[in-house]
């Protein structure tokens, strides 16, 4: 569903929500690098698109669960170039190279389930709260029945 012509239509509001939404992003216990591939991994659908008064935009995130691993990587390899720890990038050991090595050689207190369950939790409240953003912009600039109307074709 995400090269639908529904989606197609909002390529400009999306990107005056991705401006407006860095500040929530930078406030979250992701870097920009890991909101990218996250929302790589996001397809945003309409439920109930041919009921005006129970659509909405959700997000898709089923495919997140995918590129948790991933996003530990992202934020290790940031901290390494940058000098840095893993600070607010919610590393499992404290971060940076020794905090990977103590990943890597299981010396974190463990195996990094409970982490990625929280940053996948973390993920999916995240990409509904952009969903539910970007929504309210399609409404107030007077899109959202007619992209509503076109994803009702769709089904």
């Amino acid at each position: 569903m995400s090269d639908s012509p529904w989606t197609d239509r909002i390529v400009g509001a999306r990107m005056t929500v991705d401006q407006e939404f860095t500040s929530r992003i930078t406030e979250s216990q992701f870097s920009s690098q890991q909101w990218s591939l996250i929302m790589t991994a996001t397809e945003f659908e309409i439920e109930h698109p041919d009921d005006p008064d129970r659509a909405r935009i959700v997000a898709n995130t089923e495919k997140v669960e995918q590129i948790i691993p991933e996003l530990e990587n992202v934020a290790t390899g940031m901290g390494a170039m940058t000098g840095q720890g893993q600070g607010q990038q919610g590393g499992p050991s404290g971060g940076g190279i020794l905090g990977s090595i103590k990943g890597a050689l299981g010396l974190d207190g463990g195996d990094g389930s409970d982490s990625h369950a929280e940053q996948e939790r973390a993920a999916e409240q995240l990409t509904q709260e952009y969903a539910d953003q970007l929504q309210s912009h399609l409404e107030s600039n007077g899109q959202w029945d007619s992209v509503r109307q076109v994803a009702a074709t769709e089904e």
